[in-house]
């Protein structure tokens, strides 16, 4: 049972006037078979999943290493960029333990030196964890290979500009060796961990409120990439709280972003499509405050199993539950999976307007306020994005609009992850005017978009903290959970 004055706290957010739905603290409660979810699309449920690429080779030009042969070991690690490319001479210099500045986690050099070394940094699974979290997340781990290419380039190899797909190691390769030449970067990626950096990045300045105890649960391989993530991460303040797996290699993702900033990804999943309810994730999960699952992760039935067991343990000790929609066809092809997780566990869910009709199985002729009002009949608090038009939350039938806030586009791959950050930025410090906490969430995805590369800045994080709590301070939208005082919004 949530605790009453989380329960509080989340009904301090609902807009007014509302109309009568049901109290917030009756759907945390309900069981799933109150809930009338929208109806199955039978249609879909034979669409068949993607076929699960389970090898990442070390090098990406050579066929994969034979069974029983660890990729760690293997001397072509070396080639995980290209055999001819060295560290860029006006690249920042690594410190004496290996880092460099926090702002440049997305660059060649870095995961270049780890791959050479052929570290793969698997003995320890993380830091010192806390005896409690702020926020723990469930999701892919996956290292981003993200570039700016042009229409041609889509063309030449036949994809889809603006969409996602799952392809094996002869498709990743291709496309790999179709970029060489071509200036890209390499991140500690995946969506749920833009999401949880950005958050971290936020808390780092004191204006931005005491530090958050951060933490991931995923899989990485015991391969160089999987040290190069959870190097990256600990950087950030968030802990991996998963151990490598032996012999496992961790996943990619391959962004190609147009000058128009549409990007086309693809992603070669590795050990990522697979995480287990093991003893780290166990041990913490009853143990957080805000739990969040990254919805990539219902492509992979196996892994179903995982997030319904946390969400179990998360909702019993306490925490909100929160759930990313991610992607359509994720939806689409697992809907039924995603109702039950969501209609029975989720206190929070983050769409963009496309995924939100996917949920509601609306046309694309349905407005994204429609949508917003009809998922937020089952889900306490709805984020809905529309890309440059703005956002929405919906709370108990209502939607609440949010203006966009300005940019010049660049790169809109992480504008989502971004928006969310700032959403539970915003809930974790207290604040109780929706429209507040969307306009930082806008102010934190515009910031992003308007760059390349997924990752909020370390120094444009503490400008965006310090602007936040300025307006609350000024404004007096704090509330405080063990008061009956709220302001009014």
């Amino acid at each position: 049972m949530m605790p009453a004055a989380t329960l509080k706290h989340l009904s301090l957010l609902s807009p007014s006037p509302l109309r009568s739905f049901p109290p917030i603290s009756s759907l945390l409660l309900s069981s799933s078979s109150s809930y009338l979810r929208p109806p199955p699309l039978p249609s879909l449920r034979s669409v068949p999943v993607p076929p699960l690429q389970l090898s990442l080779m070390s090098a990406f030009t050579t066929p994969p290493p034979p069974p029983g042969v660890s990729s760690s070991s293997s001397s072509s690690a070396c080639f995980c960029f290209r055999a001819d490319r060295e560290r860029p001479p006006d690249s920042p210099a690594a410190d004496a333990d290996g880092d460099e500045d926090d702002d440049d986690d997305e660059d060649e050099g870095d995961l270049a030196f780890h791959v050479r070394d052929g570290s793969s940094t698997s003995a320890s699974p993380s830091s010192a964890v806390p005896d409690r979290l702020d926020v723990l997340g469930l999701g892919q781990a996956m290292v981003d290979f993200s570039g700016m290419v042009d229409d041609a380039f889509l063309e030449r190899l036949g994809l889809l500009k603006g969409t996602r797909k799952l392809v094996n190691h002869e498709e990743r390769g291709r496309v790999l060796r179709a970029m060489d030449g071509c200036s890209y970067k390499a991140a500690a990626g995946g969506s749920l961990s833009n999401s949880l950096v950005a958050l971290s990045r936020l808390c780092t300045r004191p204006f931005g409120g005491p530090p958050l105890n951060i933490a991931m649960a995923g899989s990485v391989g015991s391969d160089p990439l999987g040290g190069f993530y959870r190097a990256k991460l600990r950087r950030a303040n968030v802990n991996f709280l998963s151990a490598p797996v032996n012999d496992g290699t961790t996943g990619t993702v391959i962004v190609l972003t147009t000058p128009d900033a549409q990007r086309t990804m693809l992603a070669y999943q590795g050990t990522s499509s697979s995480v287990n309810y093991d003893s780290s994730l166990a041990g913490m999960v009853s143990k957080t405050d805000v739990f969040i699952v990254e919805g990539y992760l219902f492509e992979f039935p196996d892994t179903i199993k995982t997030i319904v067991k946390a969400c179990e343990e998360a909702r019993r000790g306490g925490a909100l539950v929160a759930i990313t929609a991610s992607d359509v066809s994720c939806i689409e092809n697992h809907y039924d999976d995603f109702w039950e997780v969501v209609g029975e566990y989720a206190d929070i869910v983050f769409a963009n307007s496309e995924e939100a009709r996917a949920f509601c199985h609306f046309s694309s002729k349905e407005s994204p306020v429609s949508a917003t009002r009809y998922l937020s009949h089952f889900v306490p608090l709805v984020s809905v994005t529309d890309g440059p038009r703005g956002s929405y939350f919906g709370v108990k039938g209502e939607a609440i609009y949010i203006p966009p806030s300005p940019c010049i586009p660049v790169d809109t791959c992480g504008a989502g992850d971004a928006y969310a950050s700032g959403v539970l930025y915003g809930i974790l410090r207290g604040a109780s005017d929706l429209k507040g906490v969307g306009a930082l969430a806008a102010r934190v995805a515009s910031t992003v978009v308007g760059q390349q590369g997924t990752r909020l800045r370390v120094q444009d994080a503490a400008e965006l903290a310090e602007s936040f709590a300025f307006n609350v301070e000024n404004s007096g939208i704090l509330s405080d959970v063990a008061s009956d005082h709220v302001s009014s919004l």
